[in-house]
């Protein structure tokens, strides 16, 4: 439960009684004198009431009420009063006041009115945590789209990390997504109002390297002209990066470990040491304890950075997502391109089923917006050259499904009497191409 309180009272000793109660019964208190400090340093979304005298000179409790109100108007405001103040402290709690206690009252009147309070409080922020959370997941469906097992997976641990202060790694191949997940790690954490600095570190000649990571001051080296920020001070109270991290060179590996160790910098030709915080998102396509075993990176870093660890399934392991994320980079290309969204023949939707994607979304994205450009229009089936039979095999089935889906309009009895197949084994070969049938109706 909830057990912070803050106490705002011009006069000493009162405040003093109360802390020395408040703290005995195991309350958490901070102690303002003027009403002004109190609202200066207020947290968002504070985890417990207020607690403050009525008559102060400058702003008054009421004032302070008001103001309150304004921020936040679930914080339980408790009001203390002289006797002849009960009439405003009634009016008081009309227009938000949690409780009012008259001066003098005792410690077990005080402690039953907080506990009421923070009980409300912690029912409040209950109640909002899960709002947002649920907020947060509808979000981030529209933003890492799919309903495959591993992509359902993926955004339950995204908004699990994202707000936790620890640094990940995300691991997947060329192409798919690893910085838009990066992006939702931070865009979905408390972080989001900061910094988001993205570096690829395969695209960051050797010699330059350590002035984009520190940056530098002027006359550092030869064409060092200016002060410079690096991308690590620039993420400073936001989130740096790294993709490709597993190009960065060893000797920059030992520089970036002291960093996260130390939180601290200093830029190139200079000594003065710079305090950051920030949290690191690192991608790559090797397992980086692979690489360490293999001397190309340090085992060391590879800890510090691989708190937690994410795993992006290539797109042929998640083929039922294939409909969903090219409807949505169709439209999405032909709202840009002021064209219409096309509709795919039957040939063309097998075409995405048979083809096994090795760039991943980013080439699912180049592909819908051909579509829309109208560069793409098979007629046969396209088998792909130097495929398998088995694979030209598999091509073909799912074109047959698909076709006789689209003739029946999604009639799954009809379905089943033209391909002559039981139950039991169109379910399994529909489940096996990421065939919906909803996707057929008219």
């Amino acid at each position: 439960m909830l057990n912070s309180v803050i106490v705002v009272d011009d006069e000493a000793p009162i405040r003093e009684a109360v802390e020395q109660w408040l703290t005995l019964s195991g309350f958490s208190v901070q102690l303002y004198s003027r009403a002004q400090d109190c609202l200066a340093n207020l947290p968002e979304h504070f985890p417990g009431v207020i607690l403050s005298d009525v008559r102060m000179p400058g702003m008054s409790g009421l004032a302070l009420l008001a103001q309150l109100q304004l921020q936040d108007a679930d914080l339980p405001v408790i009001l203390l009063t002289g006797h002849g103040d009960v009439p405003m402290a009634v009016d008081a709690m009309r227009e938000g006041a949690y409780d009012f206690l008259e001066k003098p009252f005792t410690p077990q009147t005080l402690m039953s009115s907080l506990r009421r309070a923070l009980e409300k409080r912690s029912l409040v922020l209950e109640n909002r945590r899960l709002h947002e959370r649920a907020d947060a997941k509808t979000r981030l469906d529209t933003t890492l789209i799919g309903q495959s097992d591993s992509m359902q997976t993926l955004r339950r641990q995204v908004l699990e990390l994202a707000s936790l202060p620890v640094n990940v790694v995300i691991r997947g191949e060329t192409g798919s997504g690893k910085e838009m997940v990066a992006r939702c790690l931070h865009d979905f954490g408390p972080r989001a109002s900061q910094p988001f600095v993205a570096l690829n570190c395969a695209a960051i000649p050797e010699q330059l390297f350590e002035a984009e990571l520190f940056g530098h001051e002027s006359g550092a080296f030869t064409g060092a002209q200016g002060k410079r920020i690096g991308k690590l001070e620039y993420a400073d109270g936001g989130t740096l990066f790294l993709d490709e991290i597993e190009s960065m060179p060893l000797a920059q590996q030992v520089k970036l470990l002291r960093v996260i160790q130390e939180r601290r910098l200093e830029r190139l030709g200079s000594n003065q040491s710079i305090e950051v915080d920030l949290r690191i998102i690192a991608a790559t396509k090797p397992d980086l304890l692979e690489e360490a075993r293999a001397g190309r990176f340090r085992e060391d870093l590879a800890y510090r950075l691989n708190v937690a660890e994410l795993r992006l399934p290539p797109l042929r392991e998640r083929r039922e997502d294939i409909p969903s994320l090219f409807n949505h980079f169709a439209h999405a290309a032909a709202q840009r391109l002021g064209r219409s969204t096309p509709r795919l023949s039957s040939v063309q939707q097998s075409h995405l089923f048979s083809h096994d994607w090795p760039g991943n979304v980013r080439e699912l994205t180049n592909a819908a917006e051909r579509q829309v450009l109208g560069l793409d229009n098979p007629t046969e089936i396209d088998l792909q050259p130097g495929q398998s039979l088995a694979a030209q095999q598999e091509a073909f089935e799912a074109h047959c499904l698909r076709a006789a889906l689209t003739r029946h309009k999604g009639d799954i009895k009809a379905v089943l009497n033209e391909l002559q197949l039981p139950r039991r084994t169109l379910n399994e070969k529909m489940q096996r191409h990421g065939l919906l049938r909803e996707s057929f109706l008219d």
